[in-house]
C-alpha cells in the first residue's frame, strides 16, 4: 500500500466519522468540530488521490491550501453565530424538530 493511498483511505475514515458524529448530536459545538473533521478529511482524501508517478500535483494541494482558509474563515464565523444563538435563547444546542 502507497502511502498516496493510505492518506487517501484516512481521509474517508475521517468524512464517514465527521459525519456520523455531525448526525448523532444535537450540541452546536459538536456539529461544529464534527463538520471540521469531515473537512479535514475531504482535504486529505483530495492530496492522498492527487499523488502520481511524477510527484504531487500541484493544482488539488492550491485547492486544499484555499479550502484550509475558508474552513477557518467559516468557524470562526460559526462560533460568533452559535455565541449570539446563546446569549439570545440561553440554550447550546438546536431546539427539536416536531
Amino acid at each position: 500500500m502507497s502511502t498516496a493511498l493510505f492518506h487517501a483511505c484516512i481521509g474517508i475514515l475521517l468524512c464517514t466519522m465527521g459525519l456520523f458524529a455531525f448526525i448523532v448530536h444535537r450540541h452546536l459545538l459538536r456539529r461544529l468540530l464534527a463538520f471540521n473533521v469531515m473537512g479535514s478529511g475531504c482535504f486529505l482524501l483530495l492530496v492522498g488521490l492527487a499523488q502520481d508517478g511524477r510527484g504531487p500535483d500541484p493544482v488539488p494541494q492550491a485547492l486544499v491550501l484555499t479550502g484550509i482558509v475558508v474552513a477557518v474563515a467559516s468557524t470562526a464565523l460559526a462560533l460568533v453565530i452559535f455565541r449570539r444563538w446563546y446569549r439570545v435563547s440561553g440554550e447550546g444546542q438546536l431546539p427539536e424538530d416536531v
